[in-house]
């Protein structure tokens, strides 16, 4: 009988160069879809939609994004064509440079969600990309280097913007710019596939993973994540505070993105390298920083502005790395990217649900939206203690 081959040994050189050059691609992303994120509220505004039509647009977007990521996942598992969607999801960033040529505000909003349909397509299969080339190094660790260099193209997206928008007095300049990274993402993009072909198999070059935990394990960490997102107040309606107020000068909000996006990179290495040793604990800082934040944010001074999105950034190193490693250390490798899927979805229609009443309460009062947010995310603490504790016995 002839015998299997057995994998081939695990190189972590070759692994963490797959990690940098995917941060590269995702760097170049970043640089392009952060930098249009950073002015969805002003630019929408000054086109002149409403704070309703910034808190559907920033809602749906997300809500799109996400929920897309339940059909892609699944057919990223079942074809095993991952590279395949990945493509073509980053390819859809193309709709920010044509953000550009806008006339009106129905028409940005168009390609603001696109973009992030886009998102939806790539999300799940690049994760289950990472996933597989993270498993030998540490996953917390591997999508906190990943998340890192991503937030450092999210610094220099806003500061784009940012310097366009000082220098000729709009928006569509800096937009026509991100054809550069466009072009060098694509680029860097495919050099990764060469150095990765097979992810799958350089997962399996390690040692066996843990049996993943019951489904039922997971239910409340879905009630968790779609709690405390309902309760995180979307960037763009915190840009929209800024504008409107203004509190802000409008050539300085995407540079108060860019300092959100700066202590994302810094805590997301901290959170993974966390995640790795302590496990699950680590999420229970997302609520906790979630109460704080809206009541920093639409404050009416531009100290505490600044102090809550910096906070905002926070919370987001820790979703971005610790949610997506978690995910990958309680789900088998055949069913990654339908996982990721699902709770995705769940994450986006939190946001989704959330923004919109966010933007509408926003058009009554300002306690009214702190109260809501601020209640969604003390609802979200106990469920994710409950959470943590089935996941974990599930593991056993």
């Amino acid at each position: 009988m002839t015998q299997a081959t057995p994998p081939a040994p695990f190189d972590r050189r070759a692994a963490y160069l797959i990690i940098l050059l995917f941060g590269l691609v995702s760097l170049f992303g970043d640089i392009i879809y952060e930098g249009a994120r950073s002015v969805t509220g002003p630019y929408l505004f000054a086109l002149g939609g409403s704070a309703l039509v910034v808190g559907i647009v920033a809602g749906l977007g997300e809500f799109l994004g996400y929920a897309l990521r339940l059909v892609s996942g699944r057919l990223a598992d079942a074809t095993r064509r991952y590279w395949t969607f990945t493509f073509l999801g980053y390819g859809m960033l193309i709709a920010v440079p044509l953000l550009a040529l806008a006339g009106s505000w129905e028409v940005a909003a168009l390609l603001f969600i696109l973009e992030r349909i886009g998102k939806g397509i790539r999300a799940p299969a690049k994760d289950a990309i990472l996933s597989n080339v993270t498993a030998g190094i540490g996953r917390g660790w591997g999508f906190g280097i990943h998340e890192a260099l991503d937030q450092i193209g999210a610094v220099i997206g806003p500061v784009i913007l940012s310097t366009a928008f000082f220098l000729r007095g709009d928006y569509r300049v800096g937009f026509a710019l991100l054809l550069i990274p466009f072009a060098m993402m694509m680029l860097a993009l495919t050099l990764t596939r060469s150095r990765a072909p097979a992810p799958a198999a350089i997962e399996t070059a390690t040692r066996p993973a843990p049996q993943a935990p019951p489904t039922r394990a997971l239910v409340p960490y879905g009630i968790f994540t779609a709690l405390t997102m309902a309760g995180f107040v979307a960037f763009p309606l915190v840009a929209y505070h800024f504008a409107t107020t203004g509190i802000v000068p409008g050539a300085q909000i995407p540079l108060y993105y860019a300092v959100a996006m700066g202590v994302d990179a810094v805590v997301a290495l901290a959170a993974g390298r966390a995640y790795d040793r302590v496990g699950l604990s680590v999420l229970a800082a997302v609520p906790v920083i979630g109460i704080a934040v809206p009541f920093l944010a639409f404050s009416l001074s531009s100290l505490w502005a600044l102090a809550g999105a910096a906070l905002w950034g926070a919370s987001m190193g820790i979703q971005e790395t610790v949610m997506r490693a978690a995910i990958a250390d309680y789900t088998h490798i055949s069913k990654r990217a339908l996982a990721y899927g699902i709770f995705n979805t769940i994450y986006g229609a939190g946001w989704f649900l959330g923004s919109v009443v966010l933007g509408w309460a926003y058009e009554i009062s300002i306690p009214v939206v702190i109260g809501f947010a601020a209640g969604a995310q003390i609802l979200a603490l106990p469920v994710f203690f409950q959470a943590k504790q089935m996941m974990e016995a599930g593991r056993r």
